[in-house]
């Protein structure tokens, strides 16, 4: 091989790494790069402890989005959860929202589960029916609690 076929391949290849370093910095550092088209709704929750911005969206078990942010309302005490949703998916408006946990110890994520309504959720609108997180250290202790009485 002559010299200037050995240089182009090392070229191509050098140009190939970087082009992957990026895609991975992209997908890792959740710039948006790569991400579908989406639309934002939102939804009031009684308690949304542990759960986080950034957090998984699902439908069907399928991701369909992010948490956007997490904001309360001082009025009411109730914490304000805007959800950013991929364009594609159409949720009815009587739709429920509801916080569940991945595995025993996982991560908190927003299960979504569609409604019968004709009428679809559109950009801004808020899902009225939610389910806020559950909290183990309270179901122990009120079966603990509880227990003592009988």
């Amino acid at each position: 091989m002559n010299r200037l076929t050995i240089e182009t391949y090392v070229g191509l290849f050098v140009v190939a790494g970087l082009a992957g370093m990026f895609f991975l910095a992209t997908k890792m550092g959740n710039v948006g790069v790569f991400e579908p088209e989406t639309y934002s709704v939102s939804a009031r929750f009684t308690s949304v402890s542990g759960l986080k911005e950034g957090g998984v969206v699902e439908l069907a078990g399928v991701r369909v989005g992010k948490v956007q942010k997490i904001v309360l309302d001082p009025a009411a005490y109730e914490a304000v959860v805007h959800l950013s949703l991929n364009k594609n998916v159409e949720l009815q408006e009587d739709s429920v929202a509801s916080i569940r946990t991945a595995g025993i110890i996982g991560d908190r994520y927003v299960k979504l589960s569609p409604g019968g309504s004709d009428l679809i959720l559109e950009e801004g609108d808020e899902i009225i029916e939610t389910e806020s997180a559950i909290s183990i250290e309270e179901l122990v202790s009120k079966y603990i609690f509880e227990g003592d009485k009988e």
